[in-house]
């Protein structure tokens, strides 16, 4: 499906796409609730999304679209999807598989757009493909659900895990913590290393708290959030009373890089019951292994819930397997987190 406002432009990628075998272009919409309205319809692999257009955003109906295309993936073609620009850090974070920009005077494929575009939609297409159920096509809960209280024990470290609309989900429950809970706070996110430094910025900013890259050997801090690089995984390492970071590259049960497992596991292995851990929107299983080993360790695991997740699979799976203790939106997990920091 290709979802644009230009005639023109609709007309071009249909025209490059009917040229290659691989590729049927099976509907067209001129905005995004004409593409949410033929996804009821019409079943299709890819998604091509732009950006600007009238009423609703491209940005602003991504969820809406992924929801209602039962798991399509989603490139967002647009003359604002520069590699590092906003508009793809803020797609990428709301679930968009990759984002590539369109043709125009600076445009650096000199003549090679149609192939560009063929590759990379083979690319999302056929590599690492997991069908998720649409959160619109299974019943959302009518209340939240409680699994067990939160244990009464003081706050050492948070982890937060997310990839399909993470970057709403953190916002969310970033924003809705205190401003000092006395406790570091790690994010793994899944997004390219391209994207990172941008992608902390923006949490700084909209979340009034300070954002930091992880880089090896940092020093964990209370009340700084470390977010892990595009191409590491997060762990700690402890030496006397300090905790650093520890960035490691190998292959991850989950297969992502970076990936929530490594990370939920160091939290287990430093803090034990002290660490929580907390499972936003994403597609996929990873964060399920790590979660495990924290609430051995004793630690807490909270997950988002349905109804609020542009994706419920990761948050799900943590759920399904009883380690959560509880599943709520994530401003109600921020508070459970909050009241952790008051009993310090």
């Amino acid at each position: 499906m290709i979802v644009d406002d230009s005639t023109v432009a609709r007309a071009v990628l249909s025209r490059m796409l009917a040229s290659d075998p691989d590729f049927e272009v099976v509907a067209l919409a001129g905005n995004s609730v004409e593409a949410v309205d033929a996804l009821k319809s019409v079943a299709v692999d890819i998604v091509l999304l732009d950006v600007e257009m009238p009423g609703t955003s491209g940005l602003e109906a991504l969820p809406l679209i992924i929801r209602a295309g039962g798991g399509a993936r989603v490139l967002v073609v647009s003359s604002m999807a520069e590699d590092g620009a906003e508009v793809a850090v803020r797609a990428l974070a709301q679930g968009a598989a990759d984002t590539l920009p369109k043709p125009g005077a600076s445009s650096p494929f000199n003549g090679r757009f149609a192939q560009v575009l063929g590759d990379r939609l083979r690319r999302i297409g056929r590599a690492g493909r997991e069908r998720e159920v649409a959160v619109a096509a299974t019943p959302h809960p009518s209340r939240p659900i409680h699994l067990r209280d939160t244990p009464d024990r003081p706050l050492g470290c948070v982890a937060l895990g997310a990839s399909t609309g993470g970057l709403h989900a953190l916002i969310g429950f970033l924003g809705a913590l205190p401003p000092r809970i006395g406790a570091p706070i790690l994010v793994t996110q899944h997004l390219p290393a391209i994207f990172m430094s941008y992608f902390a910025r923006q949490l700084e900013a909209a979340c009034n708290r300070k954002v930091l890259v992880a880089e090896d050997g940092r020093r964990v801090a209370p009340d700084v959030v470390l977010v892990a690089p595009g191409d590491a995984h997060l762990e700690l390492d402890r030496s006397g009373g300090e905790v650093r970071v520890r960035l490691n590259r190998r292959r991850a049960p989950s297969g992502c890089c970076p990936s929530v497992d490594p990370m939920l596991a160091a939290v287990a292995e430093v803090y034990g019951d002290t660490g929580a851990g907390v499972m936003l929107s994403g597609m996929g299983r990873d964060g399920v292994i790590g979660a495990g080993k924290l609430v051995e360790a004793g630690g807490i695991m909270l997950a988002q819930d349905e109804f609020s997740s542009a994706i419920w699979g990761m948050p799900r799976c943590v759920a399904e397997a009883g380690l959560a203790s509880a599943v709520l939106p994530p401003r109600e997990l921020a508070r459970r987190i909050a009241l952790r920091a008051e009993m310090a």
